[in-house]
């Protein structure tokens, strides 16, 4: 038993370096989309996170992003300042600020999402099911890392 824990760890461990060499070898195509989009590694993940016509709560994006509530206040500033996201409040509760994705936001957020999950070229020579296999490990990896937050 302990011989297969020792194995199946020393395998894990090689599988975790193989995904961060493969997310390494994607940074530079990612490196490159942001910047033909002018946008920076904080804008992406803001984008990605926010969805077309629901306001979301700057305090869950600053949940989300694990920083400090100025720091995605400077970061909205940015955004909106180019025009992608504008700021709102709660009818509810108007202490809460909100952000929402504009049409443009809508428009470069799609290309963005586009252009990142376009998948590389290689993928393509992988087959059918060891891709499906793959796909499966990576759902409930993905699931496992989720943060819970408010929303």
């Amino acid at each position: 038993m302990a011989r297969r824990s020792v194995r199946s760890r020393a395998t894990a461990a090689q599988v975790w370096r193989l995904m961060m060499e493969c997310t390494m070898h994607q940074f530079g195509h990612t490196s490159g989309v942001l910047q033909e989009l002018g946008l920076t590694p904080g804008h992406m993940k803001a984008l990605l996170m926010l969805e077309p016509g629901e306001p979301r709560p700057m305090g869950s994006l600053a949940q989300q992003f694990a920083c400090d509530a100025s720091t995605i206040t400077w970061l909205v500033d940015r955004l909106e300042e180019r025009g992608l996201v504008e700021r709102g409040g709660l009818p509810a509760d108007r202490r809460v600020k909100t952000v929402v994705l504009t049409a443009l936001g809508v428009k470069t957020k799609a290309d963005l999402e586009r252009r990142l999950y376009e998948p590389p070229p290689e993928l393509s020579s992988v087959d059918c099911r060891s891709l499906e296999a793959l796909r499966e490990v990576l759902t409930t990896l993905a699931e496992a890392g989720e943060p819970e937050c408010a929303t």
